[in-house]
């Protein structure tokens, strides 16, 4: 796959700003194993499993200190309009993002600032304050230019990377569904 250079990614920056501001969810991503990817029509979320058969349950780069996974990065979500213009509108090329969901909405920190709720099919996560940058294993899949687009300026601004959730109502969700504000 070519990589999208800077230019395209800037091209495309209007109309990631445009996402709407609760939206729908475009993808679901199971990470089995470090480097596997599964990619469900839905998907069972809770406390104790995150994504259910993702392996943040096994064990993640953030623990707690008992050693467990830490809840604060529990679900990875990126904005499906910025992972089109690095990847195409194809999901299975969005997968190796390594992100759990891909959903169609804003997730700025000005539409959903840490502590904001979203619900999703019958579950529903937090925001949370931990930071999602791109790394070298996003480099390697997507090209340098998706990485620095994401993780500077404007892109770090809006959060073009992603955001991390924590699951705080046990349930199912599934592509299609939509995503809303709730609570306070």
């Amino acid at each position: 796959m070519a990589h999208a250079t800077m230019e395209q990614l800037q091209a495309a920056l209007p109309r990631i700003e445009a996402a709407p501001a609760e939206g729908i969810v475009r993808a679901i991503v199971v990470r089995p194993a470090p480097g596997a990817r599964e990619m469900p029509s839905s998907g069972e979320m809770s406390l104790a499993g995150g994504m259910h058969g993702d392996h943040w349950a096994k064990g993640c780069w953030r623990e707690t200190d008992d050693g467990a996974p830490h809840p604060d990065v529990q679900i990875c979500l990126m904005p499906a309009r910025v992972i089109e213009a690095i990847a195409g509108l194809d999901p299975a090329d969005w997968a190796p993002a390594g992100d759990n969901l891909f959903i169609e909405m804003d997730l700025s920190p000005d539409n959903c600032p840490p502590g904001t709720r979203l619900a999703m099919g019958t579950a529903e996560i937090v925001i949370t304050t931990e930071p999602h940058n791109g790394c070298q294993n996003f480099i390697d899949r997507y090209g340098r230019d998706a990485c620095v687009f994401v993780n500077t300026g404007r892109g770090r601004d809006l959060r073009l990377r992603g955001i991390y959730g924590r699951v705080v109502v046990d349930g199912v969700v599934s592509v299609g569904d939509g995503v809303r504000k709730v609570g306070s």
